[in-house]
């Protein structure tokens, strides 16, 4: 018997088979489950690896999850609107918090969620309550259903089956107030913790903005899940730095996002490199690289370091250099940085091409460099790897040669090496340097955000030791002119303004650099290297 739909009976119990089984295969995850429902849902490779692990806190696998990713990537549209329609297809009695830094912004959340459930409930038969009107508290005829708070929003006689914290601080002024982050860890921890039923998962997400936000104080108190602690933390960085990047991606590439087409990487990196040049040092290490930096105690302040950076320098390159400070075992940042002296008898920093990876990657990466910058001297630090870092950058020079053999650049000699061993403490070693900043006697000559950051950021009892630091160290002593005397070096014939000198030989620094302490016993009359 055929329908009024032209469908036989048994054709239309078909379909509805068919349906219901691609229904529930979509409650996988929630990105199958949004892209099921909605085909206009923009998927995309950091959004899979976000899907996949909230997929984790229904199996049990993971009880606390953490996701820090830079803002306007799509996750909270996932993450905050979907996820909880996604639990409660799966778990239609469980009743869901979502909280954020403002009501207004959770009841928005609790309003798209609850629409989801009026337009695509009926796959997973969810019917909002009779009578359940509220947007920021709503029930299912199932009995589960969804209450949105803002931070200092009660959750009195609510217990929660699964809480989900979306940006729980609103802005840079929030995150800088004491106050402020007081009450959202007061929140967190008084009513929106004391509201879980017994073993109940919770996911955090958002932009980490401060060191002692709420996402940080979290880790501070329970851990991470490698440590012996509760909470599972994805990073997904603007820029991989890690080796063990959980999107795939090698340490440099770009992150996806929802405007731009994943295999378009050229696009992807000017996206990012375009928010990284207009963006403060530190807003890019928080915001973007989700690794907030302390801006106490530091040896210089961002302020100091923008008033220190000149973009193009304002002088003549007379003499280039690149400075290594190889990685351990290669899953460090290997600092590698390059720059020259100009003839206004200042050391400006025109290049960081730092990066995470083993000697081949960091020795390319600096041959490169060497070759742009037409450097005359590459310093490394013996500390890791001994001469086999010798070896490496001779390797990679050679290796580049046989890939541009039209470059004139790679005819001329290998620049000179030169190896130094750091025998005193970071601090010993930045201090000095620092003061050259603050002199105006070293200058950044490019945007270099990461560098800053890490300047303006770490702390002399910090047990890290960033890489760019060193390697910046190394460059200043290597280019800076000794007693605030004038360079006695000829530019180079062919050189322009703005680019690096020819090769020239010799060591410009033998003795104290202007303003350093030379109290602290170092070896060579101020110099913290034994060469």
């Amino acid at each position: 018997m055929t329908t009024t739909t032209g469908f036989t009976a048994r054709e239309l119990a078909e379909l509805a088979e068919i349906h219901r089984r691609q229904a529930q295969d979509a409650l996988t995850e929630p990105a199958e489950l949004a892209q099921f429902c909605d085909p206009s849902f923009v998927r995309r490779p950091h959004l899979d690896v976000i899907s996949r692990e909230v997929a984790k806190l229904a199996t049990g696998e993971t009880r606390r999850l953490m996701i820090m990713v830079p803002p306007q990537t799509g996750k909270s549209v996932l993450a905050a609107v979907w996820t909880p329609f996604w639990w409660l297809a799966k778990h239609p009695d469980h009743r869901i918090v979502v909280g954020s830094y403002g009501a207004a912004l959770a009841v928005s959340r609790g309003k798209q969620i609850r629409k989801l459930v009026q337009r695509q409930g009926w796959r997973y038969n969810l019917d909002i309550e009779w009578g359940s009107g509220g947007v920021a508290d709503w029930q299912l005829v199932t009995g589960g259903g969804v209450r949105s708070a803002g931070v200092g929003g009660g959750l009195t006689g609510f217990p929660a089956s699964f809480a989900i914290i979306d940006d729980p601080l609103r802005s840079r002024a929030d995150a800088e107030s004491r106050t402020v982050r007081d009450a959202v860890w007061d929140w967190y921890s008084a009513d929106l913790l004391s509201r879980l039923a017994p073993d109940a998962p919770l996911l955090m997400i958002g932009t980490p903005w401060h060191v002692d936000d709420l996402q940080q104080r979290a880790l501070q108190q329970d851990g991470r899940v490698e440590e012996g602690g509760l909470w599972r933390v994805v990073r997904l960085s603007a820029f991989a730095d890690s080796a063990d990047d959980l999107m795939g991606r090698a340490p440099g590439d770009p992150l996806t996002h929802p405007k731009i087409p994943s295999t378009d990487t050229e696009s992807l990196r000017r996206f990012w490199e375009e928010r990284r040049a207009s963006t403060t040092a530190r807003d890019w290490a928080a915001l973007y690289m989700c690794d907030p930096k302390p801006v106490t105690n530091a040896l210089v302040d961002s302020t100091m370091m923008r008033d220190r950076t000149h973009t193009p320098p304002p002088a003549t390159a007379r003499k280039a250099a690149v400075a290594i400070d190889p990685s351990g075992g290669g899953r460090d940042t290997a600092g590698v940085v390059g720059g020259w002296l100009g003839d206004d008898d200042r050391v400006y920093i025109t290049h960081d091409v730092s990066l995470v990876g083993p000697s081949e990657k960091w020795s390319k990466a600096a041959v490169l460099l060497a070759a742009e910058l037409d450097a005359d001297t590459i310093v490394y630090e013996s500390n890791f790897g001994g001469d086999l870092n010798e070896v490496a950058l001779k390797t990679a020079w050679e290796q580049a040669r046989r890939e541009h053999p039209s470059d004139k650049r790679f005819a001329r000699p290998m620049p000179r090496l030169k190896k130094t061993t750091a025998k005193k403490g970071k601090l010993l070693r930045a201090e000095p340097i620092a003061q050259q900043f603050i002199l105006d006697k070293l200058r950044l000559g490019a945007h270099l955000p990461e560098l800053v950051a890490e300047w303006a950021s770490w702390q002399p009892t910090d047990t890290n030791s960033p890489g760019r630091i060193d390697a910046s160290v190394y460059l200043a002593y290597e280019l800076l002119p000794m007693n605030n005397e004038p360079a006695r070096v000829a530019a180079h014939p062919a050189l322009a303004p703005g680019r690096a000198a020819g090769p020239v030989a010799g060591n410009p620094y033998l003795g104290t650099l202007p303003g350093m302490n030379t109290g602290r016993g170092w070896t060579g009359g101020g110099n913290p290297y034994a060469r």
